[in-house]
């Protein structure tokens, strides 16, 4: 079981996807909705390279950028 940060926002069917997907793999969600943390942003522009895209997976140290489709804001 891995700990997982997903950042998402509202509205994206991509993010409800891959938390889903997280969820059914049993592993330690901590969810960082951009619609309701706004200040996140900086964090994820840094993960991303400056892309405003989601979802965003960080597990185990490994990046994934947008891994099904994702959703620019």
């Amino acid at each position: 079981m891995a700990r997982v940060t997903l950042y998402t926002r509202d509205g994206c069917e991509h993010c409800a996807r891959q938390r889903a997907a997280v969820l059914k793999a049993g592993d330690t969600l901590t969810e960082v909705n951009l619609s309701r943390e706004p200040q996140a942003i900086t964090e994820l522009l840094k993960l991303t390279g400056g892309r405003r895209i989601v979802p965003v997976l960080v597990r185990s140290g490994r990046i994934e950028v947008a891994p099904e489709g994702g959703t620019n804001f």
